[in-house]
């Protein structure tokens, strides 16, 4: 009986052991998000369709249709996994976090395989062998290879491999590195000379620079690389099914066939057959206290380029706005059309697409501004609209009657505004001027899609490299509260004064 008793428990015992034992590999084998996409026979890629050629963008000809190579991948991927597929927009320097967060199954954009990537996030085996294209002017002569760069404007995409390239060749964001959104930026200001050089990967050269009268390669494709279809750490069957689709591409020739479509077939795709899995590159990670004595000097610079832009920019807003108030109230009829106008037109539109028009669309019709100037322009405008209201509210508090008496003791009317009204209103709008400078601080982050590197600039460079948004965002968040609060407080202040006052 004993015996028999042991037995049964031993071998409970025994299969207890070899169930935990195996769970591990039972898990794999029942992959989250491939039972979801299996079960939904639904698979959801992120990628950055603007500027997304020849990559993943919108038909010229058919704006709600998707095209490029990567399209053509997926239709095949799709096919072969008996599933269908939806392209989810994101920009392409938070694709990595917006995976992590699960905001899409996949991540399919160009995206170059790196060791600090790895430690994020798995990749498949490559579909394409990259290289680095410098592009520059037409006219210039200076620029001929990788070395020339240094001492030279050069602008490529925010946390693209170029920008390590570039940034571990000593070039400095803001300086003489300037980090674009999108890839139609860079070349952009390369071509009317706000920048002397763009560095990118060559299929992007191929496509926008190359067609460009405006713009030469210059040296030899360098600094190899591979673009992986990007997979969260725990979905191992997910990353096994995509690696198997990618062999079975390469060995049937569709992937030659598409990048021969797209022009992008180069002999280094050879390499794509034969290549063998590198182990990662062993990274240390620095903990945040051991990042914040380099990283807060940063952030500190662009905080003070940030100050420097909202106090320049509310200055020019508040005597504008001032000017605005007054000639609307008292000016001549064609002014006040004209002045309403405007205040009107900059109120009901958003400030990106100001800018995009001041620092884009300008150089078309011959007026170029660089980056700071547009800022400074397009903050100024902006909130002067918004100051014009807060000054003619102010001027319409004060009594009609100490116009008219100031009239009446035979004052001119301008005389009358500035010794009389002006002083009076200006005490009641203080408080929500001071609002609108506040508000300013936030708002002047938006100017980093122009190529400010600025304080929020600066925390989406450190962060699309070392992948900490949350302590990272809350310094950020610190500096701009830092700026903001004595603003707060003088606004305060003054509300108190005036109630006394009263």
């Amino acid at each position: 009986m004993y015996n028999k008793k042991y037995n049964v428990s031993f071998c409970i015992y025994i299969f207890f052991i070899a169930f935990f034992i195996s769970l591990p590999a039972f898990a794999s084998e029942t992959d989250d998000t491939w039972q979801k996409i299996k079960a939904e026979k639904f698979l959801t890629w992120g990628s950055d369709a603007e500027g997304g050629a020849p990559y993943c963008y919108y038909d010229p000809n058919k704006p709600t249709e998707l095209i490029g190579f990567e399209v053509d991948m997926m239709k095949i991927i799709s096919k072969r996994l008996g599933i269908k597929d939806k392209m989810i927009q994101n920009d392409w320097d938070t694709l990595i976090p917006a995976l992590k967060r699960k905001s899409f199954d996949i991540v399919f954009s160009g995206i170059e395989i790196t060791p600090s990537r790895k430690q994020e996030i798995n990749f498949t085996r490559p579909y394409y062998v990259y290289s680095q294209q410098i592009v520059v002017g037409v006219e210039n002569t200076t620029i001929h290879e990788q070395k020339d760069l240094k001492g030279h404007t050069v602008g490529t995409l925010s946390a693209s491999a170029a920008m390590k390239i570039l940034s571990d060749m000593g070039l400095v964001p803001g300086k003489d590195l300037m980090l674009y959104p999108t890839v139609v930026g860079a070349y952009s200001d390369l071509a009317i000379k706000r920048t002397e050089a763009v560095l990118l990967e060559l299929p992007i050269a191929n496509f926008y620079a190359k067609p460009n009268k405006l713009l030469k390669f210059v040296g030899k494709p360098f600094n190899k690389g591979y673009y992986g279809i990007g997979v969260r750490k725990e979905d191992k069957v997910l990353l096994s099914k995509m690696n198997q689709v990618i062999s079975d591409m390469l060995e049937s020739g569709e992937l030659e066939k598409i990048y021969k479509k797209w022009n992008l077939w180069t002999d280094k795709q050879s390499e794509l057959s034969n290549f063998k899995e590198d182990a990662v590159e062993e990274i240390t990670k620095k903990t945040f206290l051991q990042r914040v004595p380099v990283e807060l000097p940063i952030l500190l610079k662009g905080a003070l380029l940030t100050v420097e832009l909202c106090f320049l920019s509310m200055i020019i807003a508040v005597i504008l706005g001032l000017s605005v108030a007054i000639i609307r109230m008292y000016g001549p009829k064609p002014l006040k059309f004209i002045f309403g106008t405007y205040v009107e037109v900059f109120r009901g539109t958003p400030l990106l697409i100001q800018l995009y028009i001041i620092y884009y669309g300008l150089p078309e019709i011959g007026i170029k501004f660089n980056s700071f100037s547009a800022a400074i322009i397009g903050l100024s405008l902006n909130y002067a609209a918004y100051e014009s209201e807060n000054y003619r509210a102010g001027i319409k508090s004060i009594p009609k009657g100490q116009m008219e008496a100031a009239l009446a003791l035979g004052m001119t009317k301008p005389m009358a505004l500035r010794k009389i009204i002006i002083p009076q209103a200006i005490k009641v709008v203080i408080p929500p001027v001071t609002n609108d400078f506040i508000s300013m601080f936030k708002d002047s982050s938006i100017v980093s899609t122009i190529g400010m590197v600025e304080l929020t600039k600066n925390y989406n460079y450190m962060a699309s490299v070392t992948y900490d948004y949350i302590g990272l965002g809350l310094m950020t968040a610190g500096i701009y509260f830092l700026m903001s609060y004595p603003a707060s407080l003088f606004a305060k202040s003054i509300e108190r004064r005036m109630s006394n006052e009263r």
